[in-house]
């Protein structure tokens, strides 16, 4: 196992990370500005359970991933704006947002969909006043509000963005760690899951070794925790005190698979309507493959009911296709992921919920061509590819599909609180009359 690396000199090091302040709601009130001052709470797949709140949601009382039929009355009486998750559009705005952000900084690191880390390193003296200058810049350029987070490592960082948002620290969206004077009472009462990267589980091995807070975790003896829990643990111990371990990561890691899966609006029967949901999702997995220049060496399609129907008994099966040569056609996944639903697919049953799993990624022309499958077929293949998503770009996705997608749309998201995608969909686009 390597040795943990940290620089001697951690006060030349500075890291910054900006995060949207709920973000799902802050988009929709980008385009809906009537929902500013108002509670707003964004629901996942199928309008099922709620994924983001508004400040003002929080206030009353709504709870993360509370079911959506059990506030439903609640909501109503508070008049709170529900509102069908909208990827497509946060997508969009968290691009717009991190396009900002990258023109303040030498080096950047997306960390999320909502959250970007900065070197700041040597950029400037008021790095304070330089970061509420970049909230202002996002905020009139998006829309979006944004804290920061500042300090001499990224667990700090993490940190002191959380506390930016709340607490005795929350009357201003930046705060620099290295600037508050009682920085051991803060850590004291900080609770270790507050920590990035320390999740219940492992609070509760360092509850039992007598680490109760941040505090007690920063001055614990960090080649003992390596022992218990890995170089990981050792890291932070060493990240709390200030030495940077984890520098920015300027290329994302390439993907080790794909999953494309989805529960159902509404339970499904008849194998028609699964074909289509599979087809589908084996061609956005191959979608996918072609935008991280990956290809697949295997596939595997699975299929659920759901595990709380007494009326039926549960069933979850999936099969696995090897490709004789990594591919990321999406014909040919298509048709992998439709033999193996013909061989789970069982009558008489009401489907949950579908996926296609990518689980073997390979990088794309690194595979040796067999003696008998030459390189022409791989060009042609190719080359349509290439002219499929080129079409699509320009004019929409599914501009052009497969006829299997089309089989059935009973598959399809329940999304009846869905805003417009006012930024990627031309005939969505917000209409201002005058």
């Amino acid at each position: 196992m390597s040795s943990v690396r940290y620089r001697p000199d951690p006060s030349d090091k500075v890291f910054a990370i900006a995060d949207c302040n709920n973000f799902y709601a802050s988009c929709e009130r980008v385009f809906r500005p009537e929902l500013n001052g108002k509670p707003v709470v964004v629901l996942s797949n199928n309008d099922g359970c709620v994924i983001a709140r508004s400040n003002e949601a929080k206030a009353i009382g709504i709870k993360m991933g509370a079911p959506f039929f059990q506030i439903e009355r609640f909501a109503r009486q508070h008049g709170v704006a529900v509102l069908s998750s909208n990827y497509a559009l946060y997508g969009d705005m968290s691009r717009r947002v991190m396009q900002v952000l990258a023109g303040f900084a030498p080096r950047i690191e997306v960390y999320s969909i909502d959250e970007c880390f900065l070197d700041l390193t040597g950029l400037h003296t008021d790095l304070t006043g330089y970061c509420l200058e970049i909230c202002a810049v996002v905020k009139q350029w998006t829309g979006i509000p944004i804290s920061i987070g500042i300090a001499p490592s990224k667990t700090l960082a993490k940190l002191a963005n959380r506390l930016a948002k709340g607490g005795r620290f929350r009357q201003c969206p930046v705060l620099d760690w290295r600037t508050v004077d009682d920085s051991d009472t803060v850590l004291a009462e900080t609770a270790l899951t507050d920590l990035w990267g320390i999740a219940a589980r492992s609070q509760s091995r360092l509850n039992l070794l007598g680490i109760a807070d941040a505090l007690a975790l920063k001055q614990s003896d960090p080649k003992r925790l390596r022992g218990h829990f890995g170089v990981v643990m050792e890291r932070i111990v060493y990240e709390l005190r200030g030495l940077s371990c984890l520098d920015l990561e300027d290329v994302p890691a390439p993907r080790k698979q794909i999953l494309t899966s989805r529960s159902f609006g509404e339970k499904l029967t008849g194998y028609d309507d699964l074909r289509a949901a599979v087809t589908y999702f084996a061609t956005r997995s191959a979608e996918k493959c072609r935008q991280h220049k990956l290809a697949a060496h295997a596939l595997t399609v699975f299929v659920e009911t759901s595990p709380f129907d007494t009326r039926q008994p549960f069933y979850a099966n999936s099969a696995t296709f090897e490709f004789q040569l990594p591919t990321h056609d999406s014909a040919q996944l298509q048709r992998a992921a439709q033999r193996g639903l013909a061989r789970i697919f069982r009558p008489c049953l009401s489907y949950q919920r579908a996926g296609v799993l990518l689980p073997e990624l390979l990088p794309e022309g690194v595979a040796q061509l067999s003696l008998f499958n030459g390189g022409e077929q791989s060009n042609r293949s190719d080359e349509l590819m290439q002219t499929l998503d080129a079409i699509n770009r320009r004019y929409g996705r599914s501009s052009i599909r497969y006829a299997g997608e089309i089989l059935s749309q009973r598959w399809r998201m329940r999304q009846q609180f869905k805003s417009p995608s006012y930024t990627t969909n031309i005939h969505e686009l917000l209409t201002i009359r005058i």
